[in-house]
């Protein structure tokens, strides 16, 4: 059986139901996975340009019995962008606000994991320095440094001409170029670390799905702005006590040198490196995160 049927099989076997609300005027839609009542005992964030779909991957090996729920960020996915400031210097604190009202408004409780990819591990990390009270932390492929200096800075260079590009032309034209799919799968590609070729179709398949489900040009200019002017590192000081760090030694966004830098910040850190995989963790070896994340969860459950 192939990973694809694997994945979409376990899933098939949770219970998932959608729900919509307003969050501080931003049209919020989020999904509810395994029990519908009871504790939360997980709430995922998803990376630049996804949706929830991207972390369905690990619900699915993370299993029916606990609860996770997974929003859309704003201006991704089904969620809207109403509300969320406009202002530039403030952009990832919009996010962060955004993110606590939310985590309030599904009244998730202090032992409530909070998990972030990629992007989602800015917003977290930000949120948490906003005041985000969760005791349980969870960062996977964290942007641990600047983009910028990463381990293929070139390439990320390349994507802030895009966007600038993206920016310049009228709305028609830029929003044609957001949505090329040719450049999607250029990006898909080069972020694809595994050698299988159905899994490799089916991560292109993915990003052909989901990585231009997104509200406006803004809300992608807003969110690509925030990804490259901030990092975890600003607020690894507000992060909790043993919060659990899952990297990949392939990745092209931060080396793993910049990962071990990181864990050294925050106080108590679990540092997993995931061998031969590269940013896209949640695709690539997501039942390896779930034994890290279900290990994390474990532990400090029964330390309660």
């Amino acid at each position: 059986m192939s990973p694809v049927d694997f994945y979409a099989d376990e899933l098939a076997r949770i219970p998932v139901h959608a729900s919509r609300t307003t969050i501080n005027g931003v049209p919020t839609a989020w999904w509810n996975y395994g029990p519908r009542t009871g504790p939360i005992d997980l709430v995922m964030v998803h990376g630049f340009r996804g949706d929830h779909h991207g972390l369905e991957p690990f619900v699915a090996k993370l299993g029916e019995s606990r609860r996770i729920v997974v929003p859309d960020l704003p201006g991704f996915g089904d969620s809207g962008v109403h509300g969320l400031d406009e202002s530039d210097s403030i952009a990832i604190d919009g996010y962060a606000r955004w993110l606590c009202d939310f985590v309030d408004t599904i009244e998730a409780q202090p032992h409530t994991a909070i998990l972030g990819h990629s992007f989602g591990s800015i917003v977290v990390a930000a949120a948490f320095e906003r005041g985000l009270a969760n005791e349980r932390c969870i960062l996977v492929n964290p942007i641990a440094a600047n983009a910028l200096s990463g381990p293929r800075g070139i390439l990320t260079r390349l994507a802030v001409w895009y966007y600038h590009v993206s920016a310049a032309l009228p709305e028609k034209l830029g929003q044609k170029l957001l949505r090329n799919r040719a450049i999607v799968r250029i990006m898909s590609a080069t972020m694809a670390k595994t050698p299988d070729r159905a899994l490799r179709r089916w991560i292109h398949g993915q990003h052909d799905s989901y990585f231009s489900s997104f509200a406006s040009r803004e809300s992608v200019l807003r969110a690509f702005r925030a990804s490259v002017e901030h990092d975890v590192s600003e607020f690894a000081s507000s992060l909790p006590e043993g919060t659990l760090l899952v990297a990949a030694d392939r990745d092209d966004i931060t080396s793993i040198s910049r990962q071990r830098e990181l864990a050294t910040k925050i106080t108590g850190s679990v540092l997993t490196i995931i061998p031969d995989v590269g940013h896209l963790v949640h695709y690539e070896a997501p039942g390896t995160a779930a034994e890290a994340i279900r290990a994390y969860l474990d532990e400090s459950d029964s330390s309660r």
